[in-house]
């Protein structure tokens, strides 16, 4: 369908609504909306009986950004994707060129661990965003703030290794912008060891709370069939119950040599793939990336510790020559499946053509389905449970 026709299918569907129903525009500045989006509900009453997404606020873009400077300067525009999870996005792009340049096999291990490890983090800090944004969306301020706090230690450390808080510009094609600085495991695993506690007080202080479970239990269930269809990703599709982890599933990185599960939904506390599946598989996540960061601290400890030799960026290409190519790269990201589809030029370093495909795009298309006959408080749940970052889908 393409923007003509989708336009008069809009207009025909404001057109038809009855004397009793009413067009309410949420957003596209709502508290609870996550950003700048605009929905148009279409209700009856308390009863939303169309969800008209208005997208295009926040368009920043990314795809001609890639296509007018070379691969390295792309970097920290991918950084400002999903700017919450500017690790991941990085990692996944330079993950895309180092394998057309065939250099993914020559990369340090020291390198891979250290990429990880910082992924990882930035994996808990998105996810306690979703939570904690998602505890004030039902009307929980407590675990807002504890998510914060503890957010800030990782911000701290992430803004130590790189120089930056949010938008690192720190993994690089072929290597790393710096090594980690002296003191950065032992301050990582005093972190862990803080972190623990605090992420079992966080747990039960949601998880099992009757208010919250009413707010969500039984909300906004998203079938497994419908998930799939509609190429949802990442804990929007786990928590229907499909086991699909970018990092299994592709094993890219050294996530083969790591022990860790991946959480599904069960629907402990009512319908399978529901706002408290989505939001339980997210805590669970956060517990699964605590192993995978002390088993990276393990090895940066031991077998690839830091040497006087050692230089993370002795890998790292003076000029990004490429054969005529496509490529497509993709990553698991906090909120699924980020990735990148590569048209080069032949023996030049600026792309032809960089196409971004984010996790948040998809997932949110999905919402006209979940909303459907819900009630519009119960709308403000399913939304928050879908845990969008704006800069990624308008991109």
């Amino acid at each position: 369908m393409d923007y003509t026709q989708g336009l008069e299918k809009y207009k025909e569907k404001i057109a038809a609504i009855s004397s009793q129903e009413m067009v309410i525009n949420m957003g596209p500045q709502h508290p609870s909306t996550h950003g700048v989006l605009r929905l148009e509900l279409i209700t009856d009453g308390e009863i939303v009986k169309e969800i008209i997404p208005h997208l295009g606020y926040l368009h920043r873009c990314f795809d001609k950004h890639a296509e007018s400077m070379n691969y390295g300067k792309s970097i920290p525009f991918t950084d400002r994707l999903d700017y919450l999870a500017s690790m991941n996005n990085s990692h996944a792009f330079v993950m895309g060129v180092e394998r057309m340049l065939g250099l993914h096999e020559q990369i340090p291990k020291r390198v891979e661990y250290i990429r990880v490890l910082v992924c990882e983090l930035n994996r808990i800090a998105s996810h306690l965003i979703a939570i904690g944004t998602y505890g004030i969306d039902i009307g929980a301020f407590t675990p807002f703030m504890w998510c914060f706090r503890d957010r800030e230690h990782i911000m701290n450390m992430l803004e130590w290794a790189s120089g930056s808080r949010m938008l690192y510009n720190y993994i690089w094609i072929g290597g790393l912008f710096y090594d980690l600085p002296v003191g950065f495991e032992d301050r990582c695993t005093d972190f862990v060891e803080y972190f623990k506690p605090k992420l079992v007080e966080l747990d039960e202080l949601l998880s099992g709370n009757q208010i919250f479970i009413s707010r969500t239990a039984n909300i906004g269930a998203l079938p497994a069939d419908v998930a799939i269809n509609y190429g949802c990703s990442g804990p929007m599709l786990r928590a229907s119950g499909v086991k699909w982890d970018l990092r299994r599933i592709d094993g890219y990185s050294v996530y083969p040599e790591l022990e860790f599960e991946i959480p599904v939904g069960r629907g402990e506390m009512g319908t399978l793939g529901d706002c408290w599946d989505r939001y339980k598989v997210r805590v669970d996540e956060v517990k699964e990336s605590i192993r995978i960061i002390e088993q990276c601290l393990h090895r940066l400890h031991g077998d690839f510790k830091r040497t006087p030799e050692f230089d993370p960026r002795a890998m790292v290409p003076k000029k990004v020559n490429l054969k005529s190519q496509e490529y497509y790269i993709r990553a698991e990201n906090p909120k699924g499946e980020l990735g990148f589809h590569f048209v080069t030029q032949e023996k030049s370093d600026i792309p032809r053509r960089v196409k971004a495909r984010g996790p948040s795009f998809n997932n949110l298309s999905v919402l006209p389905e979940l909303g459907k006959g819900q009630l519009i408080a119960d709308l403000i749940a399913i939304l928050g449970s879908i845990d969008i970052v704006l800069g990624e889908v308008d991109r």
